[in-house]
């Protein structure tokens, strides 16, 4: 009389001789998957797998060498396409730029403000209400027929390319781009404090905050910091010498955000470092900054 034949639980048709280290079940070399001793089916490795807890790096970032630098891909994309409809619709720069305070006028032109409105000219600006300004002057860059024009973009970018990649493999996608755009608010922020009656655009102040991530970063890991240093003077020399055509005070705004951002995810306690507790630091740090627009939107409009 001859045994019945066993069968794999995931292919009933199908004959099975060899079980499954893991659940004792019969499985066939379709649902097999290697393990350190004999096989194992598929549900079992996968189950494995999900407890396995994935290490990370001490900013909270997955290690993975195969993670794409996703983040950074995006954020060029998106500068780079807002660069576009600023050459194809010129007036995005005037709508959408960091501008404090401004009056416009019948003519459709912006004049300086100094606290009083007149017949036929109009509020404009962050100070108007127009807190988006904070965002989406990050996003834009001068114009093709400035003095700097494509060089602005281009400069950015590539700092961008060559930082962001860096700093993202470290803190992760989601703190990354928590990074990026804090620095981006907080240069903005600094730029409507000092400098209300200026229009400005460009990445910088976040590529700023992602220099200073990556000096933080470097420091935390002891790593030689001869290389970073110097990297960092090139990065002050240039805030320095931008000056001339681009603003100051967003990429020092850009770049004290970044710094303090990074230390509080290097150097703040094990227990606080808990995703709640970051998603709670970022929050008062943008509650900080809109305390500020307050108040200088007051001082402002009286």
């Amino acid at each position: 009389m001859e045994a019945a034949a066993t069968t794999c639980y995931r292919h009933p048709s199908t004959e099975a001789y060899v079980r499954c280290t893991r659940c004792d079940r019969y499985i066939c070399p379709d649902c097999m998957r290697e393990a350190s001793v004999g096989h194992q089916c598929v549900e079992c490795v996968e189950e494995g797998q999900r407890s396995v807890r994935q290490a990370r790096t001490v900013f909270g970032g997955a290690v993975s060498r195969a993670t794409a630098p996703v983040v950074t891909y995006v954020l060029i994309a998106l500068n780079v396409l807002a660069y576009l409809g600023e050459v194809v619709r010129p007036e995005i720069v005037d709508r959408f730029a960091v501008l404090g305070a401004a009056l416009t006028g019948p003519d459709g032109e912006q004049y300086y403000y100094r606290g009083d409105t007149f017949p036929g000219y109009e509020l404009t600006g962050i100070a108007d209400g127009e807190w988006y300004r904070l965002v989406t002057g990050a996003f834009l860059h001068l114009p093709p027929d400035a003095s700097f024009g494509v060089m602005h973009l281009l400069f950015n970018m590539f700092a961008l390319w060559n930082i962001g990649r860096a700093v993202e493999g470290q803190l992760g996608r989601a703190r990354y781009l928590a990074l990026y755009l804090l620095s981006a608010v907080g240069g903005s922020v600094l730029v409507y404090l000092l400098a209300p009656d200026t229009s400005t655009v460009g990445a910088s102040g976040a590529v700023f905050g992602l220099a200073a991530a990556y000096w933080v970063i470097h420091r935390r890991l002891g790593h030689d910091m001869a290389a970073v240093n110097r990297f960092m003077t090139g990065f002050l020399i240039w805030m320095v010498l931008s000056a001339l055509f681009t603003s100051w005070q967003g990429h020092l705004g850009g770049l004290l955000t970044g710094a303090l951002v990074t230390y509080g995810l290097a150097y703040a306690p094990a227990k606080l470092r808990t995703g709640a507790l970051q998603l709670a630091g970022g929050a008062l740090l943008l509650g900080l900054f809109a305390v500020g627009v307050v108040v200088r939107t007051s001082a402002l409009t009286g």
